[in-house]
């Protein structure tokens, strides 16, 4: 069983997929930060499927099919089984203030992603998406349409798919996440299954007490818990630490009575008072309520939904990598995690200066683990079928 992975970031997502016995064929990623997080986790067989740049370079799609092709020539196969690919979505994103002109042609990278599906032919393929993933506009080749248009141009002959809108907290993931779910079974296995039968399982969704509750409480600037550097209290300026002390769960810093207690700046010795874009930020979680949508910024407390429930700081790395299902054997470097704990304070400050920021985006930007090893499982049920 084998499977490609495109627009992968650090391979959160696609890593329930090996955890399902997948061998990865190939991986494309942007950022070389990102794809050496991959490399730490052995996420492709041989080392030509590592695939960095920008995959609408065609010098950087012709390494991704020589790597498809090299495969199975070793491999002595015909096929590829599963191609997954999340494209980058802040153009499409209600969640972004900072949209342009340009986010059409950003979200045209759904198109070259198209593409490689057809030319490739997996079996199945799987696109993960926002909400509005469907109905959003791209260009296809200088025209535009939605990429709901664009799905059925490119991949209609060849595949039966569906798209379905789901919340990830329903199907056994440990935070809330609304997004797109597109499936496709190539025809010639349509006898054997149907899109809608390979979405994951439904299951009771469980609050936050109970994905982080048991984590120990962090309440010294800078503290890194002693034998887990990612459980770690991210610094922040400490005259900022007033606004959110006395917030009680499920309200805002914003909500304070005394103005030196809201979030503000001071200007020439005036106080002005920061933009509340979003009602989420500043504000402090409730323990028995479902964990929030994981962003890219979980880093600051003036991002959505970030303050812990009890503690004086945004979620560590730990807890975040809880609620979203990443699994303790994911590795975010070569060197492992035993040796990372031994390490002196200093040392760990040192690696959490070069590598939490690449990690908590990475998290951000991530499907939850165990939505993508529910699919697999159920892909890998039709493959055994298949193949008597």
């Amino acid at each position: 069983m084998n499977y490609i992975s495109l627009f992968s970031s650090s391979g959160i997502g696609c890593f329930g997929f090996k955890q399902e016995g997948f061998e990865g064929v190939a991986t494309s990623e942007l950022i070389e930060r990102r794809l050496n997080v991959q490399r730490a986790n052995k996420k492709v067989k041989y080392s030509d499927g590592y695939i960095l740049g920008d995959i609408t370079e065609q010098s950087v799609k012709n390494k991704l099919f020589f790597a498809v092709d090299h495969y199975k020539k070793l491999e002595n196969i015909s096929d590829i089984d599963v191609i997954i690919f999340t494209a980058p979505c802040q153009g499409m994103s209600v969640a972004n203030h900072k949209k342009n002109d340009g986010t059409i042609e950003r979200n045209s990278l759904v198109v070259e992603a198209l593409e490689i599906v057809k030319e490739i032919k997996p079996k199945f393929f799987i696109a993960e998406n926002v909400r509005a993933f469907m109905n959003t506009k791209c260009i296809d080749h200088n025209v535009e349409k939605t990429i709901s248009d664009a799905f059925n141009d490119w991949l209609s002959e060849g595949y039966c798919y569906e798209s379905q809108v789901i919340n990830f907290k329903d199907y056994g993931a440990n935070s809330s996440r609304t997004r797109t779910l597109v499936i496709g079974v190539r025809n010639d296995l349509t006898n054997f299954t149907s899109p809608s039968l390979l979405y994951p399982t439904k299951e009771n969704s469980k609050n936050l007490k109970e994905v982080i509750g048991n984590l120990p409480s962090l309440d010294k600037m800078g503290e890194i818990y002693p034998t887990d550097i990612y459980h770690n209290f991210k610094k922040y300026r400490e005259d900022m630490r007033s606004w959110i002390h006395d917030v009680k769960p499920g309200h805002s810093a914003f909500e304070n009575e005394e103005i030196l207690k809201r979030p503000h700046r001071l200007i020439n010795g005036e106080i002005v008072p920061n933009v509340q874009k979003n009602g989420d930020k500043y504000t402090r979680q409730r323990w028995d309520d479902v964990a929030p949508c994981i962003h890219t910024r979980n880093d600051i407390m003036a991002s959505q939904n970030t303050v812990h429930p009890v503690d004086d700081r945004v979620f560590s790395i730990r807890e975040l990598m809880l609620m979203m299902n990443i699994p303790s054997t994911f590795k975010w470097s070569e060197i492992p995690e035993v040796s990372l704990n031994s390490m002196s304070l200093s040392n760990k400050e040192n690696y959490l200066k070069q590598n939490e920021i690449n990690i908590r985006q990475s998290i951000g930007e991530a499907v939850p683990t165990i939505i993508m090893q529910k699919i697999a499982k159920n892909i890998k049920v039709i493959l055994n079928e298949y193949k008597r």
